[in-house]
């Protein structure tokens, strides 16, 4: 009788007991008999603990990364994938034959199919705001749409604009308005980012990356103006299934 090999998989985070991961991958195993799988979440407060994960958990087979943590991981691993480096952040680790540690970067993928059934030609360019590890998923697939986009940060850089600078006139011009912030995830539901949300209308998409509330205050708000609003599941499952295959590629 052939061994039976235990296959681990989990989340990387910071306060992720809310987490999507260790549910949706609990149920597939269940729902599609991998009697041999599971997913648990590794919570630690300093990414520096993370060789000590690797250490301590032999039968570690691949891992989802999330905030914040999809940019600092990076010198721990030893080999990224092309887009991963592209993007410079990760959300999916496998651990190869070789027991090596491979980055790869599903988000943008996730993001790019979520958003794309809502595309039409009116909408022109997109702004993304905030520029932590999910941004850049976000802007590599906008850049794979052929989406002009444009940061907005807390304070002006090089390559964001700020909150206040945030018009009429650039409601205008953007008419895609992703949240790629952390601002208005469950508990914290009463927040929302601080933009002008009068000036959303029937031609503007509110995308928001949060899924948990389902409707964000950033999406209520968009929504109250006209705007179509989407939140970031579907994205989540896509992400998470192209995961899955780069595990057991």
């Amino acid at each position: 009788m052939s061994e039976v090999i235990l296959k681990r998989f989990g989340l990387l985070g910071k306060n992720i007991s809310y987490s999507f991961s260790k549910g949706y991958f609990t149920d597939k195993f269940k729902g599609e008999n991998f009697e041999n799988c599971t997913y648990e979440n590794f919570d630690i407060a300093e990414i520096d603990s993370f060789p000590e994960i690797i250490k301590n958990n032999l039968e570690l087979t691949g891992l989802n990364v999330t905030i914040p943590y999809k940019e600092t991981v990076l010198p721990f691993l030893d080999k990224l994938s092309k887009k991963a480096k592209l993007i410079g952040a990760v959300n999916t680790i496998k651990f190869t034959k070789e027991g090596k540690l491979k980055g790869y970067n599903t988000d943008y993928y996730g993001f790019k199919k979520s958003l794309e059934p809502l595309l039409e030609k009116h909408h022109k360019k997109a702004l993304i705001l905030g520029t932590g590890g999910a941004s850049k998923g976000v802007a590599f697939a906008l850049k794979e749409l052929k989406i002009p986009y444009t940061f907005v940060s807390r304070e002006k850089k090089e390559n964001a604009i700020d909150y206040n600078s945030i018009n009429a006139t650039i409601f205008d011009n953007y008419q895609i308005i992703i949240n790629s912030t952390p601002v208005g995830t469950s508990p914290n539901v009463d927040l929302y980012p601080l933009i002008p949300y009068e000036y959303f209308t029937e031609k503007h998409i509110a995308f928001d990356l949060i899924y948990n509330p389902a409707e964000t205050q950033f999406l209520k708000k968009a929504k109250k103006n006209g705007a179509q609003i989407k939140n970031g599941l579907d994205m989540l499952i896509f992400q998470a299934e192209k995961a899955w295959k780069i595990w057991n590629k």
